[in-house]
């Protein structure tokens, strides 16, 4: 079985060994000889076995990718030729070709020819381009309608200069899906380039939408380095978080933007900060006390040598974790006083309402100062600690 599939990639080493006679060129003979078709096509296909062989059509048979055709599919239509008539072809199952293969009555290969049954290639879509660092620019494309032509296809990604310049051919690609090549020379800024795809098979040929694009307007880089994440004090709900700017593109003029991702140990679901602006550090609020958190950073090169676009996202940086403080109000217990919960209750609500308002004022990575709801969250901490050591006093 696996003889016949590989025959395609086999046949000619094998018809130039010596000594092979039952599979020397002047046995037989297949036409048409390695068609292409499309899909749901049907093909008469005829064996021509040489006279001097002394073999005769009738005790031919045919197989397809090694499984035997039926004999109602063959016609003799002569003593040297016999047909095999396939209706409405299945595509290729490999690209290499599907193996339609003569044999005489002892099973023998008399001639083989590979089939190509597929499809001409649809319009690429979705193009996209970026550039890492603007030292190349790599674009990438998915095939269209369905997808498969079920035969070998060609892509080739070409651009040019919009004002002038001659048409040029991407030369570094990658060939699964989706389908990519990357420029990495003669690269000009400030300069739109005219991109497309052009795709081809033996059955036909498609060309994608034209895309306009200036390089400095789809700058991405390098996720932000020396990740850092930290307890702030003793505060339960809160971690810092810093970084530094990509280094790639220290020498740079623009105006970087981060973000901030973040979630639970046990959890896959990331909670997204956009607000963090072009700052290196952020304070993360309303944390779960004693909890250990993930927490990732990507940049945006912002208008790089003043495009008036933005740019790229870069890819998130490595997961860096750390833990919340345990809070000291579970681990002593809740107060099951009603009185003093009564003499407290206002107090407790001015206090709730305070710092609800300082805490919308300051949560996550505003300008805005922290230091004002830092003393707020250690004075209620030590507020509820010490209430908590009276009333355990008061039950001894």
């Amino acid at each position: 079985m696996k003889a016949a599939v590989d025959w395609c990639l086999l046949l000619l080493p094998l018809l130039l060994r010596p000594g092979v006679l039952s599979l020397s060129t002047h046995v037989a003979i297949i036409y048409p000889q390695d068609p292409v078709l499309r899909m749901g096509s049907n093909l008469t296909a005829s064996c021509w076995v040489h006279p001097e062989h002394g073999v005769h059509a009738s005790a031919l048979f045919w197989t397809l990718n090694g499984q035997q055709l039926s004999g109602s599919l063959y016609r003799v239509l002569s003593p040297t030729n016999m047909s095999v008539t396939l209706v409405g072809l299945n595509a290729s199952r490999q690209k290499s070709g599907d193996n339609l293969m003569c044999h005489n009555h002892k099973g023998h290969i008399l001639a083989g020819s590979c089939l190509y049954v597929g499809m001409p290639p649809e319009k690429p879509v979705n193009l996209t381009c970026w550039s890492r660092n603007t030292k190349d620019l790599t674009c990438s494309w998915r095939p269209g309608g369905r997808g498969e032509t079920n035969i070998s296809t060609k892509y080739t990604l070409k651009y040019k200069l919009r004002w002038y310049g001659k048409e040029k051919e991407c030369e570094v690609y990658t060939h699964t899906q989706p389908y990519s090549c990357s420029i990495t020379r003669d690269l000009h800024l400030f300069t739109p380039y005219e991109i497309w795809v052009e795709a081809s098979n033996q059955l036909g040929w498609a060309t994608s939408d034209v895309i306009t694009l200036d390089i400095l307007d789809v700058v991405t880089t390098d996720p932000p380095a020396g990740v850092t994440v930290s307890r702030v004090g003793q505060l339960e709900d809160q971690l810092s978080v810093r970084w530094e700017a990509p280094p790639a593109l220290k020498d740079y003029l623009f105006q970087a933007k981060y973000q901030i991702r973040y979630r639970l140990e046990d959890s896959q679901d990331w909670k997204v900060m956009d607000d963090v602006g072009n700052q290196t550090s952020c304070r993360l609020a309303g944390l779960r006390p004693g909890t250990v958190y993930f927490v990732q950073v990507r940049c945006n090169p912002v208008g790089i040598f003043g495009s008036r676009k933005a740019g790229i996202w870069s890819e998130w940086s490595h997961p860096m974790a750390a833990s919340t403080p345990h809070s000291e109000r579970l681990m002593t217990g809740s107060c099951d006083s009603k009185s003093s919960g009564d003499s407290n209750s206002t107090l407790r609500r001015e206090l709730k309402q305070f710092f609800g308002w300082v805490r919308k004022h300051a949560y996550g990575c505003s300008s805005m100062s922290m230091k004002l709801y830092d003393q707020w969250r250690v004075l209620m901490q030590k507020s509820h600690k010490a209430r908590n050591q009276v009333l355990e006093g008061d039950k001894s």
